[in-house]
């Protein structure tokens, strides 16, 4: 899932800031392409000819995070998915690829990965599609905080210690480091 949404912080969409020559949300879902093999955003299908990718609509907008998660799973044919907000910049395929390897030889439902100072990334971690069922149930329960929907799936951590894959842009300040890029 690659999303793009404005930002009251930013002042603007952030999937459209400009990034190495072309919109930022093109350039994560190539990222994205380039590991999974294939890329779809949930959210607004007009960002589709922007990021040079297809989009489907959010099946529950204005639901936050969770539902385009679910709108993915329900969308899905593959049995792994990832699933990345389109504001990281600092998200690259090999990264992207240690994530899939380890989702696949493991035994869980969610891998997700987990910084150094503890906090957990489910905006960018790799969900396999069993798990739909327990997303549901938890968003029809009125669940819409992303890590409180995990609570009953089998999720494996996986320890990351660089911050840089998942630094994400939510203030201008925040995206003056990737600017220039």
């Amino acid at each position: 899932m690659l999303a793009g949404g404005r930002s009251t912080r930013m002042g603007r969409d952030k999937a459209l800031l400009p990034f190495r020559g072309r919109p930022l949300i093109a350039a994560i879902a190539e990222t994205v392409f380039q590991s999974a093999g294939r890329a779809i955003l949930v959210g607004n299908p007009a960002l589709s000819p922007v990021a040079g990718f297809p989009a489907i609509p959010d099946l529950f907008p204005g639901e936050g995070p969770l539902g385009g998660i679910l709108t993915a799973l329900r969308h899905t044919s593959a049995e792994w998915n990832l699933v990345c907000a389109c504001d990281m910049p600092g998200l690259d395929s090999a990264f992207l690829n240690s994530l899939f390897e380890t989702a696949e030889a493991g035994d869980g439902e969610v891998l997700l990965p987990v910084r150094s100072n503890s906090l957990a990334e489910p905006l960018c971690a790799v969900w396999h599609r069993d798990c739909r069922g327990g997303v549901e149930a938890a968003f029809a329960a009125g669940v819409r905080k992303v890590t409180a929907a995990l609570e009953g799936l089998r999720v494996v951590p996986y320890r990351v210690n660089a911050d840089a894959p998942f630094q994400n842009v939510n203030t201008p300040e925040d995206w003056s480091e990737y600017a220039a890029e």
